[in-house]
């Protein structure tokens, strides 16, 4: 399957290079490109791609603002942002929008294009270096504190937290059936009923839930 891809960023050269990275793919298309929000949301709108990557910092519409707006009209579409250290508030806001994936403008190429892939296939995706910035930034808040992730996880059943510890692995739903041997419709299924019950808007938040609850080892 062709994975459909809308992506923005105002710099011309950093643009150009996530096309190339991306053109090296045979199963990722790039459909339009944009250098702003406001554009972004609208080639959406027009192209309903697979997976829109985001810059975090753009003039007018930022890439936290374009999201939510993407959320809301095409709300199946998958969203990366693009990041840099230091913005550690930019990428727990993003979060908290609804974002799906988080990678660093610095990564290695091959990593936007696992990225893509992931969040295609239904699966939260974490940069390595990024994922722990998000943990700090979250800790010690109502949703993800310690205590309050054990006992909201504390309310799954066995299989349930099972799935939920490889989905903050960042493991797709194909990848999670072939690990337990499950049709990948009932991995999904256990999924939603995770967020549901977790109070979770996506994967990534209840990536996070599995880290603070102590599911997933944080050193792996």
């Amino acid at each position: 399957m062709t994975i459909r891809v809308v992506f923005a960023d105002d710099e011309a050269m950093v643009r150009a290079g996530i096309g190339a990275i991306l053109a090296t793919d045979p199963d990722i298309e790039v459909v339009a490109e944009a250098a702003d929000g406001h554009d972004a949301v609208e080639l959406v709108r027009t192209h309903r791609p697979d997976v829109t990557l985001l810059d975090i910092r753009m003039p007018g519409l930022d890439g936290l603002g374009a999201a939510a707006e993407i959320k809301r009209v095409a709300p199946t579409t998958g969203i990366l942002m693009v990041t840099t250290f230091g913005e550690d508030a930019y990428v727990a806001r993003a979060l908290a929008g609804g974002a799906n994936g988080f990678l660093l403008k610095s990564g290695d190429p091959r990593e936007l294009v696992a990225a893509v892939h992931a969040v295609a296939d239904g699966a939260a995706y974490l940069s390595p270096a990024v994922a722990q910035q998000v943990i700090s930034q979250l800790s010690g808040t109502p949703f993800a504190r310690g205590e309050d992730a054990r006992a909201r996880t504390g309310q799954l059943s066995e299989r349930e937290r099972e799935v939920l510890a490889l989905v903050g692995q960042g493991l797709s739903n194909a990848e999670i059936a072939r690990r337990l041997h499950l049709v990948e419709g009932t991995v999904k299924s256990y999924v939603s009923a995770i967020l549901a019950r977790l109070d979770a808007k996506n994967r990534v938040q209840a990536a996070i839930l599995a880290y603070e609850a102590g599911l997933v080892d944080r050193d792996a």
